[in-house]
This record gives C-alpha cells, structure tokens and sequence, in this order.
C-alpha cells in the first residue's frame, strides 16, 4: 500500500518537476516496484515544431530520464548509475500523441547484479530501447539508451 501512494507521488513529482514539464510529456504510471513506467507525449502547442508534428528534442527529453531511474530505484544505493549514451530514430513524423512504455525484468535485474558481483566486473554498460507508438501501436521512434552501472557510491 505505502510503495503505491509512493510510486503515484512520484509520478506527480515527475510532472510537476520543471525540466520534466518542459519536454511536454506526462508519466500516466509508475508500478511500485519501479520495473515500469508509462510516458505520453502529446502534439500541443509546447512540442510541436514548425511542420507541424512533434519536436524532435520533445521526444527525446520525454523518454530521457526513465531507464536512469527505473535502475537506480530498483538496484538500490549500493550501485552507480548514470546516463552514457543515447541515440534516436525517427521513423514517421508524430501528428497525435505518442506513448512509450519502460519495462525492467526480474531476470535483467539479476544479471546487472550477477555480472557486476560474482563476475567480478567493476562496471557494466546496459544497453536499453524503447519506442514511442501511436494509438493504434505504429512506432513513430524508436530511443536507444546506454547505461552505465557500477558497484559502489565512490565513482
């Protein structure tokens, strides 16, 4: 009961928070656990460019911050996280708006750990996409994100 009303506040606080609210996107859910996360993005006046479709730097900055903390809320305090690298492919233009769904497994979770603890390995890089889809399902882009996690507060 208490990690729901957490996960809801926290989803309140995504779309209150500034550089969250300036991309345009909203975060319709958050599961408890933090191993999903739905974002949509509508076409407004805030992310539509000058041909009329969804800005590009919209649907990006909207998909952006998820994997990053999806991770860091899942793996806990003992690991390091960071962004690394992203790369987007626009693929049809976004007239309507746009929904993108973030999923961690338990089996992806246990490999992060697996191959950081008994491996021995002081950092990995992850490597995670998600698509933006229309209503009808139709991908519109597809955001390629690499993460950095590593053992330890010290890095």
């Amino acid at each position: 009961m208490f990690d729901a009303l957490r996960a809801r506040l926290y989803r309140l606080g995504f779309n209150l928070f500034p550089a969250y609210r300036g991309t345009g996107g909203r975060v319709t859910y958050v599961a408890p656990d933090w191993q999903e996360v739905h974002i949509k993005l509508p076409l407004s006046w805030r992310t539509r460019n000058y041909v009329g479709t969804i800005f590009g730097g919209s649907i990006y900055a909207a998909v952006d911050p998820f994997y990053m903390m999806m991770l860091l809320k899942t793996l806990g305090d003992e690991y390091v996280v960071w962004d690394k690298e992203a790369e987007v492919r626009f693929k049809k233009p976004g007239r309507e708006t746009l929904y993108a769904n973030f999923r961690l497994s338990d089996a992806e979770l246990e490999a992060i750990q697996a191959e950081l603890e008994t491996e021995g390995t002081e950092s990995i890089d992850r490597h995670y996409t998600v698509d933006l889809v229309d209503s009808d399902g139709t991908v519109h882009a597809t955001v390629r994100k690499t993460v950095y996690i590593a053992n330890g507060r010290d890095e």
